[in-house]
């Protein structure tokens, strides 16, 4: 926990600054491999992906998946903590290697970044309160105030989705889920726009409070982690991006989604022309 604090502290001063923490003109996989550290952005209200757990640690998938491709790579990981919203613009300013959240792998995103293999499914559905009946199925939330995490591909797909039904809906941006679910628990909102995996996950550590609408109502679409397309970034892109088909074609993908989702997901091996 000190070393991320740290990191974190530094990432800060960083973006107060307008520096990047390292020369990009230094080709990155040597840089990394020489400081055996890899530097990853995320934020940590992301659960089951990235979350704060009971004990203050950080938990969830991706601690657990970078930690494997950690151990191929031959190096450490460092974690750097922001807002979902600052997190791309911190990676596009250099003050880490990689982002780490996941995001969606969208048509728009594919063209300014470079996507890992997918790591799961990141089809968009809603999240209502277990004891509201007036919710059955998606297009009941017509007329409703609704939640979405701001920035986000699941927002977008949310404004979309309302949009096209009697009514529309009205959409409410939180920075955090967590914000989000708690309002939502609380009656303020209707229901939370999310991935399925998300808040699937989320109603099963509450099923007294929380409950998925199904089916989901997004397209069809996968989580990826996100690199630069800088060139000085592709050799240590290339590495990650092995380690992650390595892990998959042995099982421990599989066997971390299951832990995580309590199911494995069947994810192609790279999204070339993505849904969304």
């Amino acid at each position: 926990m000190k070393r991320r604090s740290v990191v974190q502290a530094l990432v800060g001063l960083g973006l107060v600054l307008g520096l990047p923490l390292a020369a990009h003109a230094q080709d990155a996989l040597e840089r990394v491999t020489s400081a055996g550290v890899l530097k990853v952005g995320t934020e940590t209200a992301f659960a089951p992906f990235d979350f704060i757990d009971a004990t203050g640690e950080h938990a969830g998938l991706n601690v657990d998946l970078f930690g494997e491709i950690g151990k191929e790579m031959g190096v450490d990981i460092a974690w750097v903590e922001l807002p979902w919203d600052g997190v791309l613009p911190a990676l596009e300013a250099g003050q880490f290697d990689m982002v780490g959240g996941p995001a969606t792998i969208t048509k728009a995103r594919a063209e300014r970044y470079r996507f890992m293999p997918p790591i799961a499914e990141a089809t968009v559905a809603l999240l209502k309160r277990a004891d509201d009946d007036s919710i059955q199925k998606p297009e009941d939330i017509a007329g409703k105030l609704v939640g979405g995490g701001k920035s986000s591909a699941q927002l977008a797909q949310l404004k979309a989705f309302g949009e096209s039904l009697p009514g529309g809906v009205e959409v409410r941006e939180y920075v955090g889920n967590n914000e989000a679910y708690a309002d939502l628990a609380a009656g303020r909102i209707a229901a939370v726009g999310n991935s399925l995996p998300n808040i699937a996950y989320v109603a099963s550590q509450q099923p007294d409070v929380f409950a998925v609408v199904q089916p989901p109502f997004g397209t069809k679409s996968y989580f990826g982690y996100i690199g630069t397309k800088k060139p000085e970034d592709q050799k240590l892109l290339d590495a990650v991006d092995a380690a992650i088909l390595k892990i998959k074609a042995d099982g421990r993908l599989a066997e971390l989604q299951k832990k995580w989702f309590g199911t494995a997901f069947d994810t192609p091996d790279h999204v070339t022309d993505p849904a969304l």
